[in-house]
């Protein structure tokens, strides 16, 4: 089974989003030392292929000296291993010379989005969109592949059909993020999405993805139909990803995911230690995520999506304890609600179309002149 690395170089950013998490003033930015020993670290560490992420933080900050000697150290010291890469940056800092290094690696590009400029920009900082669109054409010029994240908050979800439209007539393709409470936030609620609208707007995108597939790419939408039809999940919010993701923050230190990156109480290990899987799962931060996957089996063991589902994201389902200040295992991810009614209206929508073909029902098609509207099998067969 193919496993998950995300290097991080800094938790810097220039940006400033107002619900961010994910980015710290003053980070220091990863030296190539902290590359050289992840390769040494993992070139016996597991034999299956490997998929580096490089996130951030704005990772384009770490500039391109950094990748241009880090992607041929991880590509062939690592060949055997047969390294794929991405990238999650906000393109700010994207030049012709490093998306022409990007080209020839063949790095999918991520970066994020919310909607039209003025919602962006009330979001994510005045100026966010032209800087960000500047970059994506940089990156259109080497012919690179850009997806779009875009965050939901409780203040964007009103405008969801504008957000929509702004992606389809673009011809932008899609992956939304409802924000999440943070365990950094002291205020952590402020901008998150409650798990029912995250359902309905799930829905409704849904219905949007069918009628315009030929034109748009929802990645949300594609990963939880083929959740559904090979009972499996698909992304690391639905498996259990201990043990097959990890982050490397800029000093070098491991932690579960890139969520955890800048928070002591969450290194696993170290790459200049050379950590092997048991030497990771004795720390404190492995054992606790761990107890996620037991209460899942104990908990969820009932429920129809419990194996495409897993419980959701870990990250998600921690809890700060008020008497101890320490993060524990209460539950499942706080938007179970909104799994369990995008997979209850996918699930029945693709019993209906299957029980409809086996019983020989043919399509009214006395209205000829109307686009016929694609059905959930045709998400669900989809070439990943």
């Amino acid at each position: 089974m193919a496993f998950h690395v995300m290097l991080i170089p800094t938790l810097g950013c220039p940006s400033d989003c107002e619900y961010c998490w994910s980015s710290e003033e003053g980070s220091p930015v990863m030296d190539i030392d902290v590359i050289k020993e992840t390769v040494e670290w993992l070139k016996d560490f597991r034999m299956e292929p490997v998929t580096f992420t490089f996130h951030g933080g704005e990772p384009l900050l770490a500039g391109y000296d950094f990748f241009s000697e880090a992607l041929p150290l991880l590509a062939e010291e690592l060949a055997h291993l047969k390294p794929a890469f991405a990238l999650q940056t906000n393109l700010w800092n994207l030049t012709p010379k490093m998306a022409q290094l990007f080209k020839e690696y063949n790095i999918p590009i991520g970066s994020s989005l919310d909607g039209p400029e003025e919602l962006n920009d009330l979001q994510r900082g005045k100026g966010y969109y032209q800087k960000t669109m500047r970059g994506y054409e940089i990156a259109r010029e080497q012919d690179l592949q850009v997806s779009f994240i875009s965050t939901f908050t409780s203040y964007s979800i009103q405008y969801k059909e504008d957000i929509f439209n702004f992606f389809l007539e673009n011809g932008l393709n899609l992956k939304l993020h409802p924000a999440l409470p943070s365990l950094r936030d002291d205020n952590p609620e402020k901008w998150a999405l409650s798990p029912e609208e995250y359902g309905e707007l799930l829905i409704y995108l849904l219905d949007q993805y069918l009628e315009h597939m030929d034109q748009i790419e929802l990645k949300n939408i594609d990963h939880l139909c083929k959740c559904v039809f090979i009972r499996r999940g698909v992304v690391c919010t639905f498996v259990d990803c201990m043990g097959d993701t990890f982050a490397v923050g800029p000093d070098g230190s491991i932690y579960p995911c890139y969520r955890f990156v800048g928070m002591p109480e969450y290194v696993i290990g170290n790459v200049r230690d050379h950590p092997s899987m048991e030497d990771l799962s004795q720390s404190d931060a492995w054992k606790l995520l761990q107890e996620f996957k037991d209460y899942v089996d104990s908990e969820c063991k009932k429920c129809s999506y419990i194996k495409f589902c897993r419980g959701g994201c870990p990250y998600n389902a921690l809890s700060i304890n008020e008497e101890t200040g320490k993060a524990e295992i209460n539950g499942v991810d706080p938007h179970c609600t909104a799994y369990k009614m995008i997979f209850k209206e996918i699930t029945m929508r693709a019993t209906k179309e299957m029980l409809g073909s086996s019983m020989g029902m043919v399509p009214d098609t006395s209205g000829m002149e109307q686009k016929a509207k694609k059905g959930i099998m045709s998400i669900m067969l989809k070439p990943s």
